[in-house]
């Protein structure tokens, strides 16, 4: 019986690491007066209803899977469309 030789797979400590971080650490935030901002929205993008905009506090991926999933775009469109709005 022959056994073939397969050549052991080396992984970093560092590459470990990164594939267990999460792609998005949840570290976006709402900053500013979010009635203002989401008003803002709404007149960009008329296809954003009241449901889709409303905000928690702690809930952020879920008002950005909310506009995500309404306007067809990917997270990081969506939150460079809301920080536009922040400044």
């Amino acid at each position: 019986m022959h056994l073939k030789c397969i050549a052991p797979l080396y992984i970093t400590k560092k590459e470990i690491m990164k594939a267990e971080q999460p792609k998005n650490d949840g570290t976006f935030k709402i900053t500013g007066n979010w009635d203002v901002q989401s008003k803002s929205l709404k007149k960009k993008f008329n296809q954003l209803t009241d449901a889709d905009l409303k905000f928690e506090h702690g809930k952020e991926n879920e008002l950005l899977g909310r506009i995500e999933n309404r306007l067809h775009k990917k997270r990081d469109e969506v939150i460079k469309i809301i920080r536009s709005e922040q400044t």
